[in-house]
């Protein structure tokens, strides 16, 4: 197995950035809750893309502590946990709308 300077294993190098990198991928969707606060609304969120998403989250959680990996396990404890917070942002602003429509009268 080849060594860097350092003499850390490059898989190990790998692991650390990868999932570093993860963690900011993780943290991404972040953006996506500012834009649903700052307008007030969460109509162009697709609530379908994201639950897929989780699932995917939690397969990868769950194959990682199988692996005992935590640079599998931290990013998508991570991607998991921020996923659900904008779901549940989505989720809020559809069900204020939903209640603001049914108050005026109005479908919106």
């Amino acid at each position: 197995m080849s060594r860097p300077a350092l003499g850390c294993p490059v898989t190990d190098v790998l692991g650390v950035v990868a999932a570093s990198w993860g963690v900011l991928m993780a943290i991404s969707p972040i953006l996506q809750i500012r834009r649903m606060l700052d307008r007030g609304s969460s109509a162009d969120i697709s609530i379908s893309y994201l639950s897929v998403l989780q699932v995917g989250f939690m397969l990868w959680v769950a194959y990682g502590i199988a692996l005992r990996n935590p640079a599998i396990i931290v990013p998508n404890s991570v991607a998991f946990l921020v996923g659900v917070a904008t779901i549940l942002i989505a989720v809020r602003y559809r069900a204020g709308r939903d209640h603001r429509v049914a108050a005026s009268g109005g479908d919106g």
